[in-house]
């Protein structure tokens, strides 16, 4: 998920001649958008032309010829690449000096811990047995996934995804409306609870007016099974 997800950067630029402030600003809205990219020579993908999108690129501060950004942008986009590119365009040459991920997906760095905060609170609960501390540095499966797609289920379905079952439009309850064919989608219960991940087989208006069939291919179940009631059809003995 979060290979794919969006992901934020502060990074640090430098500019290999003297470029005016206008023309600098010029550049990074000329970089804001779809831009075609050709992998670095040292990158561990094909070195074929794709398109990334760059949702925002920044100018936070800038000292002579060292820049100073933040830029919001697809995964899979190659931010040095970015600053090279931006050096051609601007005729002087460039180059990306430091990069620092602020974001991926829904996580902020603003919102990491160290390890020794997540050591103390283990240590916390095993003394006293008092949760609170490990809540507030562990977060849930569910909060890992606030931007994926959504399809919630009925509670007897649940347990026929949780044994390996595609998830069939009988079984669903509710949907989001971004939900599209061939979308990556997270399974969900009616509380809210992760069951499994999977790729949608119709887009969201599709499954709500289809009476039958399959409603989402699911890759990866995460929900142990018998977490809810076996009370599908054959229960326990069909799987056995």
């Amino acid at each position: 998920m979060f290979m794919h997800g969006g992901k934020e950067y502060v990074g640090l630029m430098e500019l290999h001649g003297d470029v005016s402030d206008d023309k600098l600003l010029e550049a990074f809205k000329i970089f804001t958008g779809d831009v075609y990219q050709v992998p670095p020579v040292r990158a561990s993908v094909a070195r074929r032309p794709r398109i990334r999108r760059v949702y925002y690129f920044d100018l936070l501060e800038r000292d002579g010829r060292y820049i100073l950004f933040r830029i919001g942008c697809s995964g899979g986009t190659y931010v040095r690449k970015i600053c090279h590119d931006m050096g051609l365009y601007l005729g002087v040459g460039a180059h990306m000096e430091e990069l620092r991920r602020t974001r991926a997906g829904s996580l902020e760095e603003k919102n990491s811990v160290t390890l020794l905060q997540v050591y103390e609170a283990f240590e916390k609960y095993r003394e006293t047995g008092d949760e609170e501390a490990v809540r507030k540095v562990v977060y849930p499966v569910e909060k890992c996934l606030e931007l994926l797609p959504k399809v919630y289920i009925l509670d007897t379905a649940v347990d026929a995804v949780c044994h390996g079952a595609d998830l069939m439009v009988a079984g669903v309850s509710m949907i989001d409306s971004d939900v599209a064919e061939n979308s990556e989608v997270a399974v969900m219960t009616l509380k809210n609870e992760l069951v499994a991940l999977g790729k949608a087989a119709m887009d969201a208006q599709s499954i709500l007016e289809a009476s039958e069939g399959m409603a989402v291919d699911v890759t990866r179940v995460i929900m142990h099974k018998s977490t809810y009631p076996p009370v599908w059809k054959g229960g326990l003995q069909r799987v056995q």
